[in-house]
């Protein structure tokens, strides 16, 4: 079977780079879309150049051009949207909407796979406000593509470990602590800690696979499902000493939510839903799922002792 011609939109972002990287590893013929408004932005004008220097092909178009949007997606088989979920709100959701009427315009696109690469927004209509507005405007997303019978593959990801693993899911820092850490609650809850590059990795692997079409892809391999305690217990070998355990309950951890700012209350709420509640383990995946790690087995993903080596 050929490669499919895959379109990054947002390949300069956190995990856009990495995507576009995974896809020409596994020999795609990849595409990334540049738009004409990147200005000034003097990183993403060489991140592009060193795309195109790996042998990524640049197309231009503007969001605020629907032909340029269609005209780009003609190229490939596959659209792969990246753009960045903590940016998600109004902007961002417009922009996602107009490139689903750029994909139904086209009419050619086997593949779309949109900005998720988090939580299963199908799976959190209980969340929290006000975080609960980045999954209702993926759920607008989702209705969108199906209404216009765009044939999809949604990537639950779980915890980018850049953000959750390295830190030992302590929030306000990227660093691990080594004197003292934050428990939440009994630090019992199953999290899903992943490796950006392996997200990539899978990401990619499913564009051309009939079993994902039309499903959710979870990310969740076995080795990765963690406790906040087990990861910290994988932080203190590699430190070589123990670290002074604080926990916080469910409601200390709560009370001071609604005097923060909005992204505060928003990184909140989601920590609450992953690590007092559960919710990326407290399900089965059913028939409109799949696990990757399950669909490929060959892939050898990142353990978290190993994630954490860096930082001793």
């Amino acid at each position: 079977m050929g490669k499919s011609k895959v379109l990054v939109v947002g390949g300069t972002g956190y995990i856009g780079r990495r995507i576009v990287k995974a896809s020409l590893e596994q020999g795609h013929e990849t595409f990334v879309l540049q738009r004409p408004d990147i200005g000034l932005d003097i990183e993403k004008v060489q991140m592009l150049i060193s795309f195109k220097k790996q042998g990524a092909r640049l197309v231009e178009a503007s969001f605020a051009d629907h032909q340029s949007l269609v005209e780009a997606v003609k190229l490939v088989d596959v659209v792969i949207c990246t753009m960045s979920g903590v940016h998600f709100r109004s902007h961002n959701l417009l922009m996602q909407l107009k490139l689903v009427e750029a994909i139904k315009a086209a009419g050619n696109i086997k593949r779309f796979l949109p900005s998720e690469f988090g939580m299963d927004p199908a799976l959190m209509g209980h969340a929290l406000e006000p975080g609960r507005v980045t999954f209702d405007e993926k759920m607008i997303v989702r209705k969108a593509i199906e209404d216009a019978n765009i044939p999809f593959t949604y990537v639950s990801a779980n915890c980018f470990a850049g953000y959750f693993a390295g830190n030992l899911s302590q929030m306000g820092t990227l660093l691990p602590p080594r004197d003292k850490v934050l428990l939440y609650g009994d630090g019992n809850v199953k999290v899903v800690y992943m490796d950006e590059d392996d997200v990539s990795t899978y990401t990619i692997k499913t564009i051309d696979d009939p079993r994902t079409l039309n499903k959710t892809v979870y990310l969740r391999p076995p080795e990765n499902i963690l406790t906040q305690r087990q990861l910290i217990e994988k932080w203190e070998k590699l430190l070589g000493k123990e670290l002074e355990k604080l926990g916080i309950s469910e409601q200390e951890f709560l009370a001071p939510m609604k005097g923060l700012d909005y992204a505060s209350q928003v990184g909140i709420g989601h920590f609450y839903h992953i690590f007092y509640e559960g919710c990326l383990t407290n399900f089965e995946i059913g028939e409109g799922g799949e696990e990757a790690s399950k669909l490929y087995p060959e892939v050898k993903y990142t353990r978290m002792d190993e994630y954490l080596r860096v930082f001793v």
